[in-house]
């Protein structure tokens, strides 16, 4: 009995070479490459993630020591007129017109003189005002009067015009530029006046008058009058000369 393997792996036989050329000869497929990781690659990593977070550090750092660029604060009286001016476009609601207006001049006043007016009735507010002397007496009534048509407006259910709720804007607003603060002026000198520049002093009295000959006897040279002195002298040889011509007659 004959036994095999039937498992067995069957080569075909090769054919014939031809020409003397060789077959074609079969290899196996190459394997793919096997990545082997480095023990420096965490290294670099850290390294690069440090570098990252102290140029971070330094830029903050930079930053922080800037100055602070600091707007001034914006002055009550122009705060109050852009709110009226909020308010003037809300003309068709009278209520809520009414509402805006009054805020920005309770708001305004309390800012400007520090009066308590945002947290206290319009009585109450009016009663505190009276006692004030900020306020001139006709500003003081038409305050009173600009807060009692708002709260007429807001509580009493009253339906104003268009010509009445100008009416209260503008009030609102001539109030604002009566009592913003004005500039002070330098304390600066006046200019001293320039003086006409003085006349020369007369002399009352009459002017001396002398002779020309007088002056050129003043002006003359003392060595010319020495001269005319010896001139006028008399020689005393002559005159002994004259004395024994006369004594011989």
């Amino acid at each position: 009995m004959l036994v095999t393997n039937s498992t067995a792996l069957i080569v075909p036989a090769r054919p014939p070479a031809t020409n003397g050329a060789a077959g074609p000869i079969f290899h196996e497929a190459p394997k793919p490459l096997i990545y082997i990781p480095s023990g420096w690659a965490w290294v670099i990593w850290t390294a690069m993630i440090l570098a990252l977070l102290t140029a971070l550090y330094f830029a903050w750092r930079w930053w922080r020591k800037k100055p602070a660029v600091v707007l001034p604060p914006i002055p009550a009286h122009v705060r109050a007129r852009r709110r009226l001016e909020q308010a003037l476009a809300k003309i068709s609601e009278p209520k809520l017109f009414s509402v805006l207006v009054s805020g920005a001049i309770r708001e305004y006043l309390e800012e400007r003189f520090n009066f308590h007016a945002p947290e206290r009735t319009t009585d109450e507010f009016l009663l505190e005002l009276q006692s004030s002397h900020l306020l001139t007496r006709a500003q003081k009534g038409s305050l009173g009067e600009f807060l009692a048509s708002c709260d007429l407006i807001k509580f009493a259910k009253y339906e104003p015009t268009e010509v009445e709720l100008r009416g209260l804007y503008e009030s609102a607003l001539r109030l604002v530029n009566e009592t913003e603060p004005r500039p002070v002026a330098a304390n600066v000198p006046p200019p001293v006046p320039k003086l006409p520049p003085a006349a020369p002093p007369t002399d009352d009295r009459q002017p001396k008058t002398t002779s020309v000959g007088a002056d050129r006897s003043d002006q003359s040279d003392p060595s010319d009058r020495r001269v005319e002195a010896k001139e006028t002298a008399p020689d005393p040889a002559q005159s002994a000369i004259g004395n024994r011509q006369s004594a011989i007659q």
